[in-house]
């Protein structure tokens, strides 16, 4: 497939703006995992410090269904390409400054205080960043493209925690005192790299051609995010339960099993990182493929049978990585990410923006995403080491954890329509 010099800057846009917006929340997990308790919350035992600082992690994510009603109606009424600007500059700055940020040894506890503070604000821009991302390629796309389309935010993201990764694996590779005093600022600080090339290449899209056709139609919705919990609850439902596998264990396979191998397990911290950067990259070729396999038999097959995937696998993945065999840890990794959640993350991006009609789409996505993030990927760290702690070290129940939200997430696409042959420029006539 041919693409031109506009539609190429279409996907490249949703790609570096999701890049930018999981660069920053996965250098946010992958510092909680390994510094943040000995930094921020030095007064407790390392277990609570682990806890607590996987619990600030998971505060970034009550903000995002704020921010996915915030920047959704505007998106709905003003259009996507504005809001883009906007959260990219939320997400951006707020990494940017959790990297200067004092430590508890400096200022005390202003220091948990300025960093909860700042990942709200991270929180808060990426409610709706990633919806925008998904909605600027997706309403760009020809008939019978809108998943391989869709895949280039989901590419992003994946770009962004394998670079993510790969930084961290680099600074983490300095001695323990330097790494802790300095090494692990740069990747924050490095972000307005990633800030200034969005901006630029964000600037320079047009607007969706969906959307200008809708507002030509008929007036942008008063309220759209309410109108999309009227005219679509079956959909937002479906949403929701989506979310519970895709994103739950998004975070739960490398950010709880980073700090399981390197604190339970007490394994160095490079060779685990190298393992799961080798699963990002596995998912950069899988994604796509996902997602263009879901153009052609639909989105929902494709997307449960990665749900169940998960379900078989949760054990098999924690016998591996307990093995404490690099090779058998990166095997894990591969099938977990590059199998496992790449087979609902890439489809999911157009079946999400496929449940809603056009003038509330950007509303409904959001909202119902960000939803389903505070119940699935904010909460999964924590409640896995919180299993972990409880069962006095063994693993199982996290196992457990992984079946449970992987069914959940089954059952809900079975109860969802199916969306690949719709047409995205109708509107519903109940608008």
């Amino acid at each position: 497939m041919t693409l031109d010099t506009s539609t190429r800057r279409v996907l490249l846009a949703s790609a570096v703006g999701s890049a930018l917006e999981w660069y920053d929340f996965f250098i946010y997990g992958t510092a909680a995992a390994l510094v943040f308790g000995d930094l921020f919350f030095p007064k407790v035992d390392p277990t609570t410090g682990t806890l607590l600082s996987f619990a600030t992690f998971g505060v970034g994510f009550f903000a995002r269904p704020f921010g996915g009603i915030v920047f959704g109606h505007l998106g709905d009424r003003l259009g996507r390409k504005p809001i883009l600007v906007m959260t990219l500059l939320l997400v951006g700055v707020g990494t940017f400054l959790i990297g200067a940020l004092p430590t508890y040894e400096q200022v005390g506890v202003l220091a948990p205080i300025l960093l909860v503070t700042l990942r709200l604000v991270q929180g808060f821009g990426a409610g709706a960043e990633y919806g925008g991302a998904v909605l600027l390629a997706v309403e760009h796309a020809p008939p019978g493209k809108r998943g391989f389309f869709g895949s280039w935010a989901p590419l992003g993201v994946t770009a962004g925690l394998l670079l993510a990764t790969g930084v961290f694996a680099i600074f983490s590779a300095l001695p323990h005192d330097q790494f802790l005093s300095w090494g692990w600022r740069i990747p924050f600080l490095l972000s307005i790299v990633l800030i200034a090339v969005g901006l630029y290449i964000r600037a320079r899209v047009t607007e969706t051609p969906v959307f200008q056709e809708a507002l030509a139609k008929r007036k942008p919705l008063r309220m759209p995010v309410i109108d999309a919990l009227i005219q679509h609850p079956r959909e937002f439902l479906v949403v929701l339960g989506a979310r519970l596998a895709e994103n739950g264990l998004g975070f739960l396979f490398p950010i709880f099993t980073l700090n399981y191998l390197t604190k339970t397990l007490h394994m160095a911290k490079t060779p685990v990182l190298s393992c799961i950067t080798l699963g990002y990259v596995v998912s950069l070729f899988t994604i796509p493929a996902f997602s263009a396999l879901s153009d052609r038999i639909g989105r929902r097959p494709v997307y449960m049978g990665a749900a169940i995937f998960c379900a078989l696998f949760a054990f098999p993945f924690f016998w591996l990585i307990s093995t404490q065999n690099i090779a058998l840890i990166a095997l894990a990794f591969v099938l977990a990410l590059g199998v496992g959640t790449s087979g609902m993350f890439g489809p999911h991006a157009a079946y999400f923006a496929e449940l809603f009609s056009t003038r509330l789409r950007y509303s409904g996505f959001a909202f119902a995403r960000e939803l389903g993030s505070v119940l699935a990927g904010g909460p999964a760290p924590f409640v896995s080491a919180l299993l972990v702690s409880w069962a006095s070290g063994q693993i199982w129940p996290v196992a457990v954890y992984v079946i449970v939200l992987a069914l959940l997430t089954a059952v809900a696409i079975y109860f969802g329509q199916e969306t690949y042959q719709s047409d995205i420029t109708v509107e519903e006539m109940k608008e």
